[in-house]
């Protein structure tokens, strides 16, 4: 896939992620903190000097906070995705799934609870290839249904016949 150009701002935001990520940033950031502590006795101790360290690291926090965020959801996109293509490629795998990040936080429990019990049948499975798609738990779900339908249906009639 060819890669697309990259505003300023993208390209700074890159940037600025990859290097205060790195070796060098932390290494950095300790020696300022140290350099700032050693000339505490050179200004007394002076609210000046506290002023500088909090006024710095205010501002640095502030500005990393959305730094972060933006490349948060950067990487959440790609990897959301990803996922999308690994879902959409397996012939196994549930279409259904595609995209649920947009769904309701209530939306997303009733599947996180739905896939906790996918999971506890996993467990009790023999066959560790054997799909637990949402399609086949349905499959399975329609089976039983009409099974208990028809063996219903069965009882009743028995019942008929001994009136």
């Amino acid at each position: 896939m060819k890669k697309s150009k990259n505003s300023l701002f993208e390209k700074f935001a890159n940037w600025a992620t990859k290097f205060t990520g790195s070796s060098i940033a932390f290494i950095s950031a300790v020696s300022i903190v140290l350099i700032w502590a050693i000339t505490g006795p050179v200004f007394n101790y002076s609210e000046t000097w506290q002023l500088v360290i909090n006024t710095g690291t205010t501002i640095i926090t502030f500005l990393m906070v959305f730094l972060i965020q933006k490349t948060q959801n950067k990487d959440s996109k790609a990897i959301q995705i990803k996922l999308n293509e690994l879902i959409a490629a397996n012939e196994k795998a549930s279409n259904r799934i595609v995209d649920i990040e947009d769904l309701s936080e209530e939306e997303l429990d009733q599947l996180h609870y739905f896939y906790e019990k996918l999971a506890q049948l996993a467990l009790k499975g023999v066959n560790i290839h054997a799909s637990h798609s949402i399609d086949v738990a349905e499959r399975n779900q329609n089976y039983k249904h009409e099974f208990f339908i028809k063996k219903h249906e069965e009882w009743l009639k028995k019942q008929e016949s001994k009136s």
